[in-house]
């Protein structure tokens, strides 16, 4: 595998492959390839007989891609990811690993829009190669459209008055950049600007963009299938909305975190949670990797059916 230390440093590492309790000769998929920082600690443990799978539908990350036959890399959205394995004839998996968050190369590329950082096209797709940019919903949605989702994936208080900004700007000039959008917005978060509300606003067109939210579901319930008995899921998330949807999972074997219940009271899940207490960076790694300071460490093990 190519380096790939500045592409993107991993977060959580140890603890993240560590909760997969890797089998040498196990298969294990890493969902969110990117700069291919755990999946190199993946292949580290693996013996001979291992296979791993990495997921990423960013044409960049191609370059990261092992040199390594215990390796296969596809070039797909992870919500694929029960369709995938069928494909490869691998209906059962030892174990799944997902770093849910925007990899710092993203942040880092002036040209994809991803931060308020640099005054860039208003993109913020994954894959490059196919579907709306961020351009397109800030333009083209209605001020209904704009309010639901900066409130729902943004959880902006100003939501409302944040989508009446936009569409009015728009009415004098298309926003094509990040650095209009920024002008657009100035007077709600006029002390803001680096902090946590425009990283709301930009968060939340990302997430609308990629389709985060329904992708992640996807995934969820494609893992809860193909995972075996035994097998462990070990998630890092970043932000509330996909936190919860893991937890639910994770305890209660659905994203809506519905309980069902037995006979006697105890809640039906085909995982059972390792830690009950979520695991976050240390301050050593928060302190040198300040990406890593909003991550949560989840991880689960599947029950026998």
């Amino acid at each position: 595998m190519t380096t790939a230390t500045t592409y993107h440093v991993p977060v959580l590492l140890k603890e993240s492959v560590d909760g997969l309790d890797i089998k040498p000769d196990g298969v294990y998929v890493d969902v969110t390839f990117g700069g291919g920082g755990h999946s190199r600690e993946i292949l580290r443990r693996l013996g001979h007989g291992g296979r791993l799978y990495g997921f990423d539908q960013d044409a960049d990350a191609e370059q990261n891609i092992a040199d390594d036959a215990r390796f296969t890399f596809v070039r797909s959205n992870f919500r694929y990811l029960k369709q995938w394995m069928h494909y490869y004839g691998e209906d059962q998996i030892d174990g799944l690993l997902a770093d849910l968050g925007v990899s710092s190369h993203h942040f880092d590329d002036a040209t994809r829009g991803f931060s308020f950082r640099f005054d860039a096209p208003l993109d913020m797709r994954m894959n490059k190669r196919a579907g709306i940019t961020a351009a397109d919903v800030v333009n083209d949605y209605s001020e209904e459209q704009l309010t639901d989702i900066l409130r729902l994936y943004g959880e902006l208080r100003n939501a409302r008055q944040v989508a009446v900004a936009l569409v009015k700007s728009r009415q004098q000039q298309r926003i094509e950049t990040t650095g209009q959008l920024l002008e657009a917005t100035e007077r709600l978060f006029a002390r803001e600007r680096e902090k946590k509300e425009v990283t709301k606003l930009f968060q939340a067109l990302r997430i609308e963009v990629n389709h985060e939210m329904e992708a992640l579901r996807d995934m969820l319930k494609g893992a809860s299938q193909v995972l075996k008995s035994g097998g462990r899921l070990s998630i890092i998330t970043y932000h509330s909305l996909e936190d919860r949807m893991v937890k639910n999972v994770m305890r209660t074997g659905n994203v809506e975190g519905h309980m069902e219940q037995d006979f006697f009271g105890r809640v039906k899940s085909p995982f059972r949670v390792i830690s009950n207490k979520v695991i976050i960076p240390t301050d050593e790694e928060q302190n040198e990797n300040p990406r890593s300071r909003s991550a949560k460490l989840r991880i689960a093990e599947k029950m026998e059916n």
